[in-house]
């Protein structure tokens, strides 16, 4: 996925200009390996001195942020919203656009959207499914849902009643996970920019094995998963940098053996380049990672394709905890 060819920097970036930032990125990370030992997480001096935004909103890891309206009962059961609507680049996993409406009938080559349907199924957790922005124009159909899941959105899949929605939905307890390319969405709203931990897609290599270090296993989402596994993605560099997140996962650069500098020469993050956080963030919950590119990804469960295992274990987690079925980010 290539961001446009005019593209926006916001943030940290708008403030210092893309080369500065480009420059100083790494800084960000704050952080050092030690081989095969842990990565310390980055220090919030660095994003600080960077111009750190707020959006604000109350965000980060502390639980006041979050508001607890009483919107969602347990007792009810739990249910998502999968929203894989595409104004621009569409990746292969989520095959053809799906037609108008609630649940429309899923194909073979929707092989994204039917994972998350089949891991509902498997885990005891309703799953609804659309590309109809209009779906999501009203916060009280939102507030059906415990979580809603943008699965590698593109650009401006949001209308202005879906912006204004989304945003009571978070404000009211809402749970938010996004996944892949829900970074290279709604580059021109601050506020999802913040929803996203303050980050946003710059740029990526290609494609390419690597090596997952789980930095946080005491988090639900990385219970279980060890401290370094195979996993092949896109890498993504990110400008901003997140910042007052709880950081659950990096890829170790050192393992890229093609590079880690995408197509605009972003130089990647060094040692310490984020692939999965999470935060409160305007009194909602959101679950994020950058992983999620290949469709063997969501569908491998023979072992073939590394890390499939450990990369859906990953966001099954991270869905539940963003929806309040296990605990959110501690």
């Amino acid at each position: 996925m290539r961001r446009p060819s005019s593209p926006l920097v916001t943030g940290t970036a708008a403030a210092l200009g893309t080369a500065a930032v480009l420059a100083t990125t790494s800084l960000l990370g704050g952080a050092s390996a030690t081989a095969g030992g842990p990565l310390a997480k980055p220090k919030d001096r660095g994003a600080q001195e960077l111009g750190d935004p707020d959006y604000g909103v109350c965000r980060g890891t502390d639980p006041r942020c979050y508001h607890d309206w009483g919107n969602f009962d347990p007792a009810e059961g739990f249910k998502i919203l999968v929203y894989s609507r595409t104004a621009g680049p569409r990746h292969a996993n989520l095959g053809p656009a799906l037609p108008a409406g609630m649940n429309p009938p899923l194909g073979d080559a929707n092989v994204a959207q039917k994972a998350l349907v089949e891991m509902g199924r498997k885990s005891g957790f309703a799953v609804d499914w659309t590309e109809d922005v209009a779906q999501l124009s009203s916060p009280a159909r939102l507030f059906g849902y415990n979580a809603v899941v943008f699965l590698s959105t593109t650009r401006d899949s949001l209308d202005d009643a879906a912006q204004t929605s989304l945003r009571q939905y978070i404000r009211g307890g809402g749970g938010f996970v996004g996944v892949h390319n829900a970074f290279g969405t709604e580059y021109n709203w601050p506020w999802y920019e913040g929803l996203l931990g303050g980050a946003n897609f710059y740029d990526h290599p290609r494609e390419q094995p690597g090596t997952v270090q789980t930095v946080d296993r005491k988090d639900v989402s990385t219970a279980g998963l060890p401290s370094r596994w195979a996993f092949a993605d896109e890498w993504y560099n990110l400008v901003p940098f997140p910042s007052r997140v709880r950081f659950l996962a990096t890829v170790d650069e050192r393992t890229l053996e093609q590079g880690v500098a995408g197509n605009m020469n972003h130089p990647g993050h060094g040692s310490f380049h984020p692939v999965a956080w999470c935060q409160y963030y305007d009194g909602g919950r959101a679950w994020l990672t950058t992983l999620g590119h290949d469709a063997k990804a969501f569908t491998d469960d023979g072992g073939a394709y590394a890390g499939a295992e450990e990369f859906q274990s990953l966001l099954l987690n991270g869905i539940e905890s963003a929806m309040g079925r296990k605990p959110f980010c501690r």
